[in-house]
């Protein structure tokens, strides 16, 4: 009998991603195989975002292409998985009948087991749960069987949901309250990880700088005298002592929450990489109050000064919001001015766009024109990219140690590797170097986006074991 097969589309996040690499390390658990493609898969999941305006087309656009496919072989299961699947529930089922299963944020642990149970039920199964529970285990993605795509670099969960309120933002409503994954279990798994030959993990939550306060506050509640304060710092410290791993990164943390002890972890543990993405979303007094974002652009400002202090070869990137709704001229010159300020090494910048839920979809009133937001998206990028260039170019002659990840994705004839700043270098190596591998590289030339260099000396091979596939018996 050939083993069933299955294929992940991934939308969003990084927590989508690491999501994902659960989903498909539970098939796989299940027996299921990778396909080759979608047209092979007799599973196909669609692992869903709703961060952005167009996130509902992409899904129902997939979903159109997927039904011609499933009308030539009815056998194939389609299931929807993710933020907008714990958003929209049932009516992706009413808008698309021929998807099989439907699983929300809370039960990622539960997508083999709901594949299995409507192939038997025969209907549409929809399962959606309105929370996580603290002390459930398999809440955690990192928790699950994993089918990691890269094998040398690691995502770790260490945080699931958010507690802020920001005005524009869908993710507590969909992700749920802030809940923090046991100390010990987190570095219990980057020791694992370790010993499979990973040598770089990012650590993932909505607010990692907020993690623990809960672990705190429910050992104070349950009789303890212990200060109720967050443990990022100290999280920091002892994944970056485990030995073998040679570089850590966060994402993403929250301005308002970036406390000294943190700034003092990234600059005294070596295997803390020197980055910081540092979301300001915007400028303006106003438009942060708007936004209910917690501080003020001196503070921002003051913050990130700290940072760039204490570690003074610091790369700093950020996210910011054009045309929040009420955002007037005035609002977005600051906004401009802060980044200019910031003098970022690279920045996400997006046009806001309204998402059903959030408070700040229903200033319909508010909303800045298309035309208006598309001038101020195309000012702000000059400004980024005017300061990213300039940081860049100041690496010129400089030394950096990179992580080999292979051939350029646009130049097949040139090597891609990425530097402790989380930037890519390319560069021509005589011979073809193994991902996961670490190299020194001159940097010779800069651009806006990535930095050229020439191999100096290949400093550490890969460890992690390489992926030799397996013929599945008929």
């Amino acid at each position: 009998m050939t083993a069933k097969t299955y294929m992940v589309r991934t939308f969003g996040c990084q927590m989508n991603e690491h999501d994902s690499e659960r989903i498909a390390g539970l098939l796989e658990a299940d027996g299921l195989r990778p396909a080759a493609s979608v047209d092979d898969a007799d599973v196909v999941v669609l692992n869903t975002c709703c961060i952005r305006e167009n996130a509902d087309n992409k899904l129902y656009g997939n979903l159109g292409q997927l039904k011609t496919l499933k009308q030539r072989r009815p056998d194939m299961q389609i299931v929807v998985g993710g933020c907008l699947a714990q958003k929209d529930r049932d009516l992706i089922v009413a808008k698309a009948p021929h998807v099989d299963v439907v699983f929300g944020t809370h039960n990622v642990h539960r997508a083999a087991e709901l594949v299995g149970e409507q192939r038997v039920a025969g209907r549409s199964i929809v399962e959606i749960l309105e929370e996580t529970a603290a002390d459930d285990h398999e809440s955690f993605p990192s928790a699950l069987p994993a089918r990691r795509e890269v094998s040398y670099a690691a995502w770790v969960t260490i945080q699931i949901g958010c507690d802020n309120s920001c005005a524009f933002c869908i993710v507590p409503a969909v992700r749920g309250r802030e809940i923090s994954r046991g100390f010990d279990d987190i570095v219990d798994e980057v020791q694992a990880l370790v010993a499979d030959g990973v040598t770089e993990v990012t650590l993932l939550g909505q607010n990692v700088n907020s993690y623990g306060r809960d672990l705190t506050l429910a050992r104070r509640r349950a009789g303890e005298s212990v200060r109720v304060r967050p443990l990022f710092a100290d999280l920091l410290r002892a994944v970056g002592e485990v030995e073998g791993i040679r570089r850590v990164r966060y994402t993403s943390p929250h301005p308002k929450d970036l406390r000294p002890e943190t700034i003092v972890a990234m600059a005294t543990v070596p295997a803390v990489c020197e980055h910081l993405h540092l979301p300001l979303q915007a400028g303006s007094d106003r438009v942060l109050a708007a936004m209910h974002r917690g501080y003020t652009a001196e503070r921002y400002l003051e913050r990130l000064a700290a940072a760039r202090a204490a570690i003074p070869d610091l790369a700093v990137t950020t996210d910011i919001i054009v045309g929040f709704p009420g955002e007037t001229d005035d609002d977005f010159e600051r906004t401009l001015q802060v980044a200019a300020e910031a003098a970022y090494d690279s920045a996400y910048t997006f046009i806001y766009s309204p998402r059903p839920g959030t408070e700040a979809a229903g200033r319909v009133d508010e909303f800045v024109p298309a035309e208006v937001c598309t001038e101020r998206f195309e000012r702000l990028r000059v400004v980024v990219e005017r300061s990213a260039l300039a940081r860049h170019r100041a690496r010129i002659g400089a030394t950096e140690e990179v992580m080999i990840e292979g051939p350029s994705r646009k130049d097949a004839s040139l090597t891609t590797g990425r530097t402790r700043h989380n930037k890519l270098v390319h560069f021509r190596s005589p011979e073809p170097l193994r991902a996961g591998s670490y190299a020194e590289v001159t940097v010779t030339g800069a651009a806006p986006h990535h930095l050229t260099g020439e191999l100096l000396r290949v400093t550490a091979p890969a460890r992690h074991r390489t992926r030799i596939p397996v013929a599945v018996a008929t």
